[in-house]
């Protein structure tokens, strides 16, 4: 008896341990098995500039590393409103990603009164980038630096343009912040991206356009735009004779803007993990940093704790800047 009970009490001991390990091992092969078909990066800006930039630094090392072709959509529009929830109401499966703008990330919910997504619809996967700004003007602004330029639009309040990518992007809200930290005042004149944007700069429609380096680097180093400063602590490796904003005289502004990777919230863990390791390894990739050093990119990585901390930090600081400047969406 003693016998029998003894090999009943082994059976189901051998039974209990089969089952703990077919459930151990099913839990990573769901991530393992991730991914099996194409994988979507949406865009919320049209091409060219930072964002779109950065989606297709990484396309290309993430395809190698996932094993499956990375596809990078511009859906550009309405202060990045179209593009979001393209990927809120998308499937949790992590086969349709954002490429997140921090501008929009952060200051759309302070700029309009009703969205049609939601931060919390969103989890953070991984950072990507960093990129600081440059204070860009037309040649036929008569100032050589910063200091001339800020004295001359003190001389013409209300008659000066500024250019953004449109209603809340970076360029929009950080050229606010500028106005209010030099008590200038000038026009604010939209548009739906960098390309439209430059091209009117550059033709001497609007003066003065601060935006990331990748949108402005090449007509500055061919004098066709005059640069006055990078807003960051640092000089930019790629507009080494272009002086930070301290150095040019103002101080404590700086302007930097980031672009993370962030999927339905919703997602499987594992495959969020997954997909942030695989940002992180073709972020250290050389051939990954030479690209964005050459177009005027830093390659940053957080994981998903950190880029979550990131935007809430980001959403206090801009949603104060925006609702201090009465700044909306119309």
């Amino acid at each position: 008896m003693r016998t029998s009970m003894l090999k009943l009490t082994l059976a189901a001991l051998h039974g209990a341990l089969a089952i703990g390990l077919v459930g151990g091992l099913n839990a990573p092969a769901a991530a393992q098995g991730f991914p099996t078909k194409a994988i979507t990066l949406i865009v919320p800006n049209p091409p060219g500039g930072v964002v779109d930039t950065s989606a297709r630094l990484i396309s290309e090392p993430l395809s190698k590393l996932l094993g499956q072709q990375v596809i990078v959509e511009n859906k550009g529009g309405a202060s990045g409103n179209i593009a979001y929830p393209l990927v809120t109401r998308a499937p949790k499966d992590g086969y349709t990603l954002l490429i997140s703008y921090s501008a929009y990330h952060v200051g759309n919910p302070a700029m309009f009164a009703k969205l049609p997504w939601e931060q919390k619809e969103l989890t953070p996967v991984a950072l990507i980038a960093t990129a600081t700004n440059v204070i860009a003007a037309h040649p036929s602004v008569p100032a050589n630096n910063l200091r001339e330029f800020i004295s001359y639009v003190k001389t013409q309040p209300g008659k000066i343009n500024f250019a953004s990518q449109g209603n809340g992007s970076l360029s929009h809200v950080g050229t606010a912040l500028f106005e209010q930290t030099t008590q200038t005042d000038m026009v604010h004149v939209p548009y739906k991206g960098s390309g439209d944007a430059i091209r009117d700069v550059l033709g001497g429609q609007v003066q003065v356009f601060i935006t990331t380096p990748p949108s402005v680097m090449s007509h500055i180093q061919a004098g066709k735009l005059k640069g006055f400063a990078v807003t960051s602590k640092t000089r930019h490796p790629m507009l080494p004779n272009i002086p930070t904003t301290a150095e040019a005289g103002l101080p404590g502004f700086e302007l930097e803007a980031w672009v993370g990777l962030f999927a339905p919230a919703g997602t499987p863990p594992a495959v969020i993990v997954q997909l942030s390791e695989q940002v992180k390894k073709a972020l250290e990739q050389p051939e990954t940093r030479q690209r964005a050093a050459s177009i005027g990119i830093e390659p940053r990585y957080l994981g998903p704790e950190e880029l979550g901390a990131l935007v809430k930090r980001d959403t206090d600081y801009w949603g104060n800047v925006i609702r201090s400047r009465n700044i909306t969406a119309d």
